[in-house]
């Protein structure tokens, strides 16, 4: 398993991407496509004859061990990763927007979005289970290890597309006062995905002459994978390879918009929205399907030598090892298609003219479900400040945010015309050695 985590740090600097992604972006006064990615209420302020994007990758990574400088150092990253006591929590979260357009008719906005999507996960892993299994056991200063833990530790990758249709309608607007509905209905294409989850573990994991060995141990185990991420994970090319499998899934986003205008033409004073997004799921079916569930017992007067696992590239030999030890048992086997639930969140935000050159966005991101599901793709809680500078068409940025991963991040970022470019880490990440890096770019064009 130690290539993994290599790959996962090349991952993270080759597609660097957040769980806000575009931020400052996604609230430009400019609106459109980008802005109805976030909320598709955000069309119905839709103005011209057509809005188009071109291209637009997002990335991020966060994680709560590791800052920017040893991110970007690479050295040693699986031992870094896997010190102290402190849980182990790693997203990698990458996006990638267009083709995609938009076009408004009397007071109804209607756009065709497409959209591929990689993440993997940690989440919650204990730091004595990864050092002992990836480092063998490098980090610890005991012979003997005891562990009892109540919750449920993963490790998932996931990759997939989405095409969206969007249709927002202006319901209200007497010169003042502007309220807008918008909805978006997902088609989902599932590519690849893998989960290993262990939940309730406990055991003593014993250091003796290089080798580690876990004893008196008992776990609930999910082992699942489709596709790509069930014959290797250890390569970057496996999350790309099948972005866009089968349809095979739905999901719809809601929203509504509020918009105080200003005195100014085409200006507001308030724009305000709320959403929810990602409400559905996606099955995934391949000739490789597998999705069980396991008992493992160790008892004490065995053990199971975890060095085993080190050079592991795929879940199927993990599962394979662990069945020829003869500690696993089948609790369920469920059936060959399995289905993986969306990361559903609350949005809401408001952008609030200060100045005539000076704007304030106040934005939160809120899970509505428990990222320790086996089934569950996982989604972070964010909570933003983004100052802007506004001149006609050019626009600067700095986005101010709390990720409950990897904890405050400073940014920056600017617009010229349908040209934007910015990153909600990159000030911390430079100065204070922050836990977050991300990047993101597009272009989107439009016809007035």
């Amino acid at each position: 398993m130690k290539n993994l985590f290599v790959v996962l740090s090349l991952l993270a600097l080759s597609t660097v991407s957040a769980q806000q992604h575009f931020a400052g972006a996604n609230t430009s006064s400019r609106g459109g496509l980008v802005n109805g990615m976030l909320n598709p209420a955000e069309l119905a302020n839709f103005t011209a004859k057509y809005d188009v994007i071109i291209f637009a990758p997002s990335v991020i990574a966060s994680n709560n061990k590791i800052g920017f400088s040893e991110l970007i150092g690479g050295d040693q990253l699986e031992e870094k990763l896997f010190q102290g006591e402190e849980t182990v929590n790693l997203r990698i979260d990458s996006e990638i927007l267009g083709p995609g357009f938009a076009f408004s008719h009397n007071k109804w906005t209607f756009a065709f979005s497409t959209r591929a999507n990689i993440r993997f996960d940690l989440v919650d892993v204990d730091p004595n289970i990864g050092d002992a299994i990836v480092n063998g056991g490098l980090n610890s200063l005991v012979n003997s290890t005891t562990l009892n833990n109540d919750y449920n530790q993963r490790m998932s990758g996931t990759s997939w597309g989405e095409v969206g249709l969007s249709v927002a309608k202006n319901l209200y607007d007497d010169g003042t006062h502007r309220l807008g509905a918008g909805a978006t209905l997902k088609i989902l294409f599932p590519g690849s995905y893998a989960n290993f989850g262990a939940n309730n573990f406990s055991g003593t994991i014993n250091y003796i002459a290089g080798d580690v060995e876990l004893t008196d141990a008992t776990a609930n185990l999910n082992i699942a994978y489709s596709g790509n991420l069930g014959e290797s994970f250890d390569q970057s090319s496996d999350y790309m390879k099948s972005l866009f499998g089968k349809p095979n899934g739905f999901a719809a986003d809601f929203g509504i918009n509020y918009q105080l205008h200003d005195t100014e033409p085409g200006k507001y004073r308030i724009n305000a929205g709320a959403a929810i997004r990602n409400l559905g799921g996606m099955t995934f079916s391949d000739s490789n399907n597998a999705s069980t569930n396991y008992a493992l017992e160790i008892p004490n007067t065995d053990s199971l030598n975890l060095n085993q696992f080190e050079d592991i590239s795929s879940l199927e030999q993990v599962e394979q090892i662990l069945l020829d030890s003869g500690f696993l048992d089948k609790t369920q086997n469920n059936s060959t298609d399995f289905k993986v639930q969306l990361p559903t969140s609350f949005v809401a935000y408001a952008d609030v003219k200060i100045i005539p050159t000076i704007y304030a966005t106040i934005f939160t991101q809120q899970r509505m479900k428990e990222n320790d599901e086996n089934d569950q793709i996982t989604v972070e809680n964010v909570t933003s400040l983004t100052p802007r500078f506004l001149i006609k068409n050019v626009e600067l940025y700095a986005p101010l945010s709390f990720n409950e991963v990897s904890g405050f991040s400073a940014g920056a970022g600017f617009r010229i015309y349908g040209l934007f470019i910015g990153s909600s880490s990159i000030l911390t990440a430079l100065t204070n050695d922050s836990k977050q890096a991300d990047l993101y770019l597009g272009f989107t064009f439009r016809v007035d």
